[in-house]
């Protein structure tokens, strides 16, 4: 069946996510009819998932702290802030009666830490609004007419509009929708792409099996990460991680995840060193190695010398090997407060809990709007930025979806 969208200043949202939908609210808003596509069975699939976790909104950094979180694109995603940053989506959640708070992170979270309310009153507002959400409507590409070409239940179908607007996120969570299939189409029709690659990832080491059997799982808390960026400047981070059965996660890698992912690809290496005494220094710790082990193991000796035990002391084993206890005092020292991790490769792209890459912003206008097709925005994880978890990936995309969103309602009062 074939669907011809034929009255003026129509506009189809693709993607249901939060920048489809802050896109849909914004040209709605300016009195445009609005069509929004979903591939799954209801819109914000990966806004519930990351509700499970307490749903963190935004995060409490000063203005140039945040800003600074988006790395090369700081600049740009910076613009998208000016008009809507975390204070701004805090009060945008608490006109639905969401209200939020700051947890000890900094992180923001709703009161109630759940994320369906908040999308249900959203859903529920834009349909009131007027705004038409076409579920189970997956995007495939654009026919020799240049409408829009969608598989459905019923079959394969086309729809035209005045304007458009993709949102159809990274390639992380192809379970929720945003598996990355936009890429080929896209990329057939010359729009510039950025590869996508893992963000917010793991990595894999190489356990030994006895060490991944007994210890995946085992959270390493408190550590401090010392690692190169890729300026060369050293770099140090205390937080927690996770042990995983083939290496390392947890918020603490995902934080630095970009500078490893990026020395890997062009190093073929990466140095990243964990102190897993952060409140000694290694003289303090070479000072209580020198002490009389009186008969004790030297896994016994170091739980009550420097309160060493668990996993910290089975992942000192598994990088000096069992003899551990046989090395000169001065080297276990310094692999207590520098022990070194031989990265092999960032976790799978449907692993992780973001992805890097996608349309360069260079191939846009400042209003989001693609150079190669006047009228067809993009907004969201689709766009080439990427940001650590914490509150920046959700606020940006807000942003970004309000500037499209702003961008097709100026493009469509001249076009």
């Amino acid at each position: 069946m074939s669907i011809a969208l034929t009255t003026p200043r129509r506009v189809a949202i693709i993607g249901g996510g939060p920048a489809g939908l802050m896109a849909a609210e914004t040209v709605r808003a300016a009195g445009h009819v609005v069509d929004l596509y979903e591939a799954k069975g209801s819109p914000g699939r990966k806004f519930l998932i990351a509700g499970k976790g307490g749903l963190n909104l935004t995060h409490s950094d000063p203005r140039d702290v945040f800003v600074s979180r988006y790395r090369e694109r700081a600049e740009a995603v910076g613009g998208w802030l000016a008009d809507f940053d975390a204070d701004a989506l805090r009060a945008w959640a608490l006109a639905f009666g969401v209200e939020t708070y700051v947890g000890s992170s900094g992180r923001v979270f709703p009161v109630d830490r759940k994320a369906a309310p908040l999308l249900r009153g959203w859903v529920r507002r834009l349909k009131e609004q007027g705004v038409r959400v076409h579920v189970q409507h997956r995007w495939t590409g654009w026919d020799a007419a240049g409408a829009l070409c969608f598989q459905t239940p019923e079959g394969a179908t086309t729809v035209t509009a005045d304007a458009v607007v993709f949102a159809l996120g990274g390639g992380s969570w192809p379970e929720l929708g945003s598996d990355g299939a936009w890429v080929s189409p896209m990329t057939a029709r010359g729009i510039d792409i950025a590869p996508l690659k893992p963000a917010n990832c793991g990595f894999d080491i190489g356990w030994t099996p006895y060490f991944s059997e007994r210890q995946a799982g085992a959270p390493l808390k408190p550590v401090v990460a010392h690692w190169t960026d890729l300026q060369g400047q050293p770099r140090a981070l205390q937080g927690e991680c996770v042990i995983t059965a083939t290496g390392i996660e947890g918020s603490l890698i995902y934080a630095l995840s970009a500078d490893l992912r990026d020395s890997l690809a062009r190093d073929g290496r990466v140095a990243l060193q964990l102190d897993l005494l952060p409140g000694q220094t290694e003289a303090q710790v070479l000072e209580k190695l020198q002490k009389p082990r009186q008969g004790r193991s030297f896994g016994e000796f170091l739980r009550r010398q420097l309160g060493l035990g668990g996993v910290k002391s089975a992942l000192l084993f598994e990088v000096l090997g069992r003899e551990a206890g046989q090395l000169p005092q001065d080297r276990i020292a310094h692999a207590l407060k520098r022990l070194p991790l031989a990265l092999q490769a960032p976790r799978p792209i449907d692993e992780v809990i973001s992805t890097a890459g996608g349309v360069r912003l260079e191939a846009m206008d400042a209003q989001l709007m693609l150079h190669a097709r006047p009228g067809t925005f993009c907004a969201g994880e689709m766009l080439d930025w990427e940001a650590p978890t914490g509150g920046y990936l959700l606020t940006a995309c807000y942003a970004s979806g309000l500037r499209a969103g702003r961008g097709v309602v100026a493009w469509l009062a001249q076009a």
